[in-house]
């Protein structure tokens, strides 16, 4: 049986790569192909078109399918590459419980990092003003993608900040760039529509 190809271009997986480490998860429901799910909020029709045309280039021969739920839209694309691509396993518990991080190829290159940024910021992060000021964050509650995000912000020459709140839960960390935020969308190319 011939293998099915997924594309070898670096700057789309690193930013495939951030969208799942945003809003993605992997399944294996069914024991034969492994499922990404990536959640898209309705509000973002350009966004989810978006994604949808990365996930299928990274997965060329690959079906991509858009599931409407309540309020938001779930991406979807089965193929036994992806847990290889994104370095965690649908198996074995959530991205929290698996310690998910960013991969050092992107974390070393300044090009791959933004990639990635860019995706996990159109994912879990947000865009808004805050009295005329621009400002930009990204949430998330898994400590090592948290460092990973903080590092990659100040690798390609930006100032995060980092705010930590414990839960009776969990932690939520919140990496945030209030100065020179208009800059920091222009460098990795951020945009939520």
């Amino acid at each position: 049986m011939k293998k099915k190809k997924i594309s070898q271009n670096k700057k789309l997986k690193a930013y495939v790569i951030g969208v799942a480490l945003g809003d993605g998860n992997l399944s294996n429901s069914n024991g034969r192909a492994v499922r990404l799910r990536v959640t898209c909020d309705k509000k973002y029709p350009l966004l989810l078109k978006h994604i949808k045309q990365s996930v299928q280039k990274m997965t060329p021969e690959n079906k991509v399918s858009v599931i409407k739920r309540k309020g938001c839209f779930d991406i979807s694309c089965y193929s036994n590459y992806w847990e290889e691509i994104l370095g965690w396993k649908a198996k074995e518990g959530s991205k929290s419980k698996q310690k998910v991080s960013v991969p050092k190829w992107i974390k070393s290159n300044r090009t791959y990092a933004k990639e990635c940024l860019r995706g996990l910021f159109q994912t879990d992060g947000s865009i808004y003003k805050d009295r005329k000021y621009l400002m930009v964050n990204f949430v998330t509650e898994i400590p090592t993608l948290a460092k990973d995000t903080f590092e990659m912000i100040t690798k390609i020459g930006h100032k995060p900040n980092i705010q930590k709140l414990d839960t009776k839960k969990s932690q939520k960390f919140t990496i945030r760039i209030s100065k020179d935020a208009e800059k920091f969308t222009k460098d990795i190319k951020l945009w939520k529509k």
